[in-house]
C-alpha cells in the first residue's frame, strides 16, 4: 500500500511555483520542501496547508490505533 500523500502548491522567494508535500510515514507526518527548502504561502495556501496536516494527522492516528 502507498504512503498517503498530499501536495500544497506555493511559491519559492523569487515568485516561482513549487509544492510542499505532506507525506504520513508510520505515525509520523513529513513535509518535503521544494527545492531550496523555501516555500512563500499566500493566506489561501497556509489555510490549504493546515488542512492537510489535519488529514495526514487523522492518518497519523488512525495508524497508530490500528
Amino acid at each position: 500500500m502507498t504512503e498517503p500523500r498530499w501536495s500544497v502548491s506555493c511559491n519559492d522567494p523569487f515568485g516561482r511555483d513549487r509544492a510542499l508535500t505532506v507525506l504520513v510515514e508510520d505515525e509520523r507526518i513529513v513535509l518535503v520542501p521544494p527545492a531550496g527548502a523555501a516555500a512563500v504561502l499566500s493566506a489561501q495556501q497556509a489555510r490549504r496547508l493546515g488542512l492537510t496536516l489535519d488529514q495526514a494527522a487523522v492518518r497519523a492516528q488512525d495508524r497508530r490505533a490500528g
